[in-house]
């Protein structure tokens, strides 16, 4: 990680520490001309949008003026999810790039700047550093020949609209599937009911105010804080739920009988749904994800590609290769056809697509995987120089290293990786956070418990390392 990004782009608590209004004019000049300089389609303007954080249209106000400032023209769309920011910079060409003003699942207090390139997908590591060389050494300075860039507005999105068109709509809504959509409050959730309600579905909206300080369930969507969404979808007799994080990018999906599939099994009943349909495609995902993605893969006579765990790295792996699916175990799934970023309305519309596709149900769709128990935790560092994006710092390379040297480490790309049997089947990983001052443990083993247990384990182990706390 640099400086200043972490595994998602640059995240801080504005006001406090390097999170400055000054900081954030400096880290958007050198983003800008960054993206200006290497647009792949002769655009000149990029594209400023905000989740529902409370602190975005400041934010988006300071961004706005140090583009201008730096002679780079801009357009403001206010707030907006992720992906569509996203899409709308890969589809219109006078996009040079994008920058979005969120923290993702942090908690309210954070915000940040993630940057997309013209293609619509974030910029790599690559990039990252060199836009942090431009940060560290003064920044981007006015133009040069004194005239500001212009300001405008953008309001309309065609992000909805191709999201349906990548789906039979016909099937769907001859299902008349029922959806119970868990905006979380935030920025997803008025393009999810949208999009429901374009393909024919029957829908109910939860938590659906957007709301930075997210007091339904919090930003991040997770099996402990989706108990009202269980209740919903068991309670209306709906199809599935859905549940969203903050910007819009994750989701995490609740069968018909209210039981919550994690990112793991969801993504892999959207990959059996898609191969069945494109044989031989390739799909990129992080080394934490469940080692059944391989069995799936060769169902198709398709192929796995492994990458550094955060979504920068599997889209960007996903360019690289022509990968047409890519996911990570969090809820964050990728298709290619559309875009190759995480976004959680084109994964809904997949899953919607599946189950018109078939006569069964998700929870039928989910237990035709081959088995597969995964588990995972975080513990919190002392923010001793902590990296990019509110990441964990000094305390967390203390506490690996002497981690290191009690393992017996089979993979150190991305944290330390020890294999517990030689099936693959069992195994845990322990990372330093990318996103917030944690340290997290993963972990897969041929049934639940054994899997809780590993994490339980290592945690504990954690725990009683200096500068380590219970989250």
């Amino acid at each position: 990680m640099g400086t200043y990004f972490g595994t998602n782009g640059i995240r801080g608590i504005p006001g406090r520490g390097f999170f400055t209004l000054d900081f954030a004019c400096t880290a958007a000049g050198a983003i800008g001309s960054h993206l200006l300089a290497s647009a792949r389609g002769g655009g000149t303007t990029v594209l400023v949008g905000y989740d529902g954080r409370s602190t975005g249209p400041l934010i988006c106000s300071a961004v706005s003026a140090a583009l201008s400032y730096a002679g780079i023209d801009c357009a403001v769309a206010g707030m907006l999810s992720t992906p569509c920011l996203e899409y709308e910079v890969r589809k219109k060409p006078q996009y040079a790039g994008g920058i979005m003003i969120t923290a993702s699942h942090n908690p309210p207090e954070y915000n940040g700047l993630k940057a997309v390139a013209s293609d619509g997908i974030e910029i790599s590591r690559q990039d990252e550093l060199r836009i942090e060389n431009t940060i560290t050494s003064g920044g981007v300075r006015a133009a040069g020949n004194g005239e500001w860039g212009a300001m405008s507005s953008a309001r309309e999105f065609d992000y909805v609209s191709d999201v349906a068109s990548r789906v039979d709509g016909q099937a769907i809504s001859a299902r008349n599937l029922r959806v119970v959509i868990d905006s979380g409050n935030g920025a997803q959730g008025p393009f999810a009911a949208e999009l429901c309600g374009m393909l024919g579905c029957r829908y109910t909206v939860i938590n659906r105010e957007v709301d930075g300080r997210f007091p339904g369930r919090g930003p991040e969507p997770t099996p402990e804080n989706l108990s009202q969404l269980s209740r919903e979808v068991v309670r209306g007799g709906a199809d599935l739920g859905v549940a969203f994080d903050g910007d819009g990018d994750r989701s995490i999906f609740c069968d018909e009988t209210g039981g919550i599939v994690i990112g793991d099994r969801s993504a892999l009943v959207l990959a059996r749904h898609i191969l069945g349909g494109s044989r031989g495609s390739s799909i990129a995902t992080c080394l934490n994800s469940s080692s059944s993605a391989e069995k799936v893969a060769a169902e198709f006579g398709s192929d796995v590609i492994r990458t550094r765990i955060g979504s920068v790295e599997v889209s960007q792996c996903m360019r690289e290769t022509g990968a047409l699916i890519g996911y990570e175990e969090n809820g964050g799934f990728m298709y290619g056809a559309h875009n190759a970023v995480r976004d959680g309305c084109m994964t809904l519309a997949l899953m919607l697509d599946a189950l018109a596709g078939s006569e069964i149900t998700l929870s039928q769709h989910a237990g035709l995987l081959p088995p597969s128990y995964t588990a995972k935790t975080k513990v919190r560092c002392a923010e001793n120089g902590g990296g990019g994006g509110g990441s964990a710092g000094s305390t967390a390379l203390a506490v690996m290293g002497r981690l290191r040297d009690e393992l017996d480490v089979s993979d150190d790309s991305d944290g330390l990786k020890v294999l517990l049997s030689d099936a693959g089947d069992r195994w845990v990983l322990v990372r330093p956070s990318g996103t917030e001052p944690a340290l997290r443990v993963y972990a897969e083993a041929p049934t639940q418990g054994e899997a809780d247990g590993i994490v339980s384990e290592y945690a504990k182990m954690l725990l009683g390392m200096d500068g380590v706390s219970p989250y």
